[in-house]
């Protein structure tokens, strides 16, 4: 009963504090609203960017090998070695999807390079050209906003047929159904067989489509010399089948690879086996580096407001100071004027915390809305802005309420 009466007495006591004092409170704990506004912006302006390349980088997937020129870890220090590397090739493609035991699917793509697409008066210019294996379409998932992929036929015939980006058929076309159309590439005509999907409005989509034109690994034989591959970008795709590790898949195609290259025992490899990690590890450190900024300078602005509440505090006892004596007088013990103080100065850091908290929220919902990209405050990031209130209404509150529960009752009510 006692703490509850310290504790409702407080809170009285601290909307007193606001209302009597209005401007010295508002100036006292703008320091707190704007150190938690410091602290959990940057942590929610963080959360939200990591998660969205995180669900982008997802649909990579996790169970999936990209069998590169490049490693995709930092390997700044081998690039000479490095640059002298082969593509890998449809050859590569051909022996893992015959010898591998542990993949599941494998496909091939190579990036032909920038191309111009034309139907009747209207073009697009810059549309990348991908030559793709048959498994591409299942790989990496993709989903029509029209019509479909190449059939069976189509693609070992390398038939004339063409599937386009979203933004590439939007230009094209407009308002016409682009399926069955006739467009021309490269002095060729395609028969326009789907449209893919559009991309989604990730900040890094590895997946997006959008301005590409696809067709069949077969037919872009005939468009250019792929036997250069140094000058194309191609990848080999290996996907892990159920219950296989991607290190066991990974061991496997190092050996295959390798036979294949025919490269001697103590050589390096000259191919690169990337994974989802590899990329993941990289933005581990770049997300903890953000969220340390992000303390740190809010660290700096909590520090300008457990002066300013510090200030208030010291102000209430001085003004209280004949009250403290009286209570004191009448029996109360050192730990009751102790917490109330205490309590005090919490819930005014939580009045500010609050405050601080409706900044975020509402900036980040207009920028979300501004700026097309999901920005949210988590649950978790809420619970911390009300954790970091309490802590600094303790190390404010502290040295005044401690000065206040020392004092004599005799000179307090001198003193008043």
């Amino acid at each position: 009963m006692i703490i509850f009466r310290v504790f409702s007495e407080s809170i009285a006591q601290a909307f007193q504090q606001l209302r009597s004092n209005r401007m010295r409170s508002f100036l006292s704990l703008l320091g707190i609203s704007i150190g938690i506004f410091c602290i959990i912006g940057v942590l929610s302006a963080v959360d939200s960017l990591e998660d969205n390349v995180r669900g982008s980088l997802e649909k990579l997937g996790n169970d999936i090998v990209y069998v590169k020129k490049w490693p995709w870890r930092d390997a700044s220090g081998d690039w000479w070695k490095l640059i002298k590397r082969p593509n890998p090739d449809y050859q590569d493609y051909e022996v893992i999807h015959e010898k591998s035991r542990t993949a599941q699917l494998t496909s091939f793509h190579v990036v032909i390079g920038f191309r111009t697409v034309k139907f009747g008066s209207s073009s697009v210019e810059g549309a990348v050209l991908i030559g793709a294996s048959y498994e591409f379409d299942e790989m990496f998932k993709l989903e029509y906003y029209k019509g479909r992929y190449f059939s069976t036929n189509e693609y070992h015939y390398g038939s004339n047929k063409i599937v386009l980006g979203y933004n590439v058929a939007e230009e094209l076309f407009a308002n016409i159904d682009p399926i069955g159309r006739t467009i021309k590439m490269m002095g060729r005509k395609y028969e326009v067989i789907g449209v893919v999907e559009k991309a989604g409005d990730d900040l890094l989509n590895p997946l997006n489509f959008d301005d590409v034109v696809l067709v069949s690994y077969p037919n872009a034989r005939g468009l250019a010399n792929l036997k250069a591959t140094q000058i194309f970008d191609t990848s080999v795709t290996v996907k892990a089948s159920e219950n296989i590790e991607l290190q066991q898949l990974k061991d496997e195609l190092k050996g295959i690879l390798r036979a294949k290259r025919r490269l001697k025992p103590r050589e390096d490899d000259d191919f690169a086996l990337n994974e989802l990690s590899m990329i993941s590890s990289v933005f581990d450190s770049f997300f903890g580096v953000l969220n340390l900024i992000g303390i740190i300078i809010g660290l700096f602005a909590m520090l300008v407001g457990i002066v300013s509440v510090a200030n208030i505090m010291f102000v209430s006892v001085k003004e209280r100071t004949n009250i403290i004596g009286i209570k004191k007088a009448l029996g109360a013990k050192r730990y009751v004027i102790l917490l109330e103080f205490l309590i005090e100065s919490i819930i005014l850091c939580l009045i500010g915390g609050a405050v601080g908290l409706l900044l975020v929220s509402a900036i980040i919902k207009a920028l979300s809305n501004a700026i097309d990209f999901d920005m949210y405050l988590s649950f978790g990031n809420m619970v911390l802005g009300v954790v970091v209130s309490v802590l600094v209404g303790i190390v404010s509150g502290a040295i005044p309420a401690i000065q206040a529960a020392r004092m004599d009752p005799v000179d307090a009510m001198r003193h008043g």
